[in-house]
């Protein structure tokens, strides 16, 4: 069984930038529908908007934490493809926190920017995979989270995003059970250290810290955003279809050794 999404249409949070842009491009290249989501409109607007209205390409700008812009993401692509088969939560934020400070909110903020709108889009597009897939037996859909390895490590400067990319992957396992009798798949995607925008901009800051990545990853190496997207298509397409509630890591065997010093990120 091949890989095909060709026909399919997927919703790409994050798609502004990283693994979720290379996912979305990847999508659209394999012959899918992509609609790219993304708070940061210029940067949309820079990458596709010379692809965008004329092909399979479209973009969202919005908040993602409101309700109301999950709502309109759903319509705006119902209203160009017709319909959703993919969503692939990829949207994601990583700031430090002080686990000793009974002042810092890092961790309330990490659960609503990572995982309430995961949650709350996984949702509404569940809802609309059941409507238009009917009575038949076959799939329904495919919902992909872009977790990390955070969530199995520990690190006290990132005890938020820890908690975030846990409880992550706790709902992506919750979700599976409760979405599996409406034929529709739910997994993760647990990253170690990728070429993120986010990434790139900690090293120009810290350049002793690509070393220490690499030094905790037997691969020795920063994985490119693109090395993640023909995993997610996989995850995504029919020859995954007995896959479901699950967590594949990729991260260059950086769990295999987790020192608690390692950054998990």
């Amino acid at each position: 069984m091949s890989f095909s999404i060709a026909g399919k249409t997927a919703i790409v949070t994050g798609g502004a930038n990283g693994v979720g842009l290379a996912i979305g491009r990847h999508f659209a290249d394999a012959g899918a529908n992509v609609m790219f989501a993304d708070m940061d409109e210029k940067r949309l607007t820079d990458e596709l908007g010379e692809q965008a209205d004329d092909s399979n390409i479209r973009f969202f700008a919005g908040d993602l934490r409101e309700k109301l812009t999950i709502a309109n993401l759903l319509s705006a692509t119902i209203d160009a493809f017709d319909q959703v088969d993919i969503l692939i939560n990829g949207s994601r934020q990583v700031i430090p926190s002080d686990p000793l400070d009974t002042d810092d909110d890092s961790v309330k903020t990490l659960l609503n920017q990572n995982l309430m709108p995961a949650l709350r889009l996984s949702q509404a597009v569940a809802k609309r995979m059941i409507k238009q897939s009917g009575e038949g037996d076959g799939p329904a859909g495919s919902i992909i989270n872009l977790s990390s390895i955070a969530a199995r490590r520990t690190h006290p400067d990132l005890m938020a995003y820890s908690v975030s990319t846990a409880a992550l992957d706790q709902m992506t396992r919750s979700l599976a059970v409760a979405f599996a009798p409406h034929r529709i798949r739910v997994n993760s995607i647990a990253l170690g250290s990728v070429m993120s925008a986010s990434l790139q901009s900690t090293l120009k800051e810290n350049r002793d810290f690509r070393d220490d990545i690499e030094k905790h990853t037997p691969l020795a190496r920063i994985a490119a955003p693109t090395e993640l997207t023909e995993t997610a298509q996989f995850l995504a397409s029919d020859a995954a279809g007995f896959i479901t509630g699950q967590i594949l890591t990729i991260d260059g065997g950086r769990t295999l050794l987790d020192p608690v010093a390692a950054p998990a990120h």
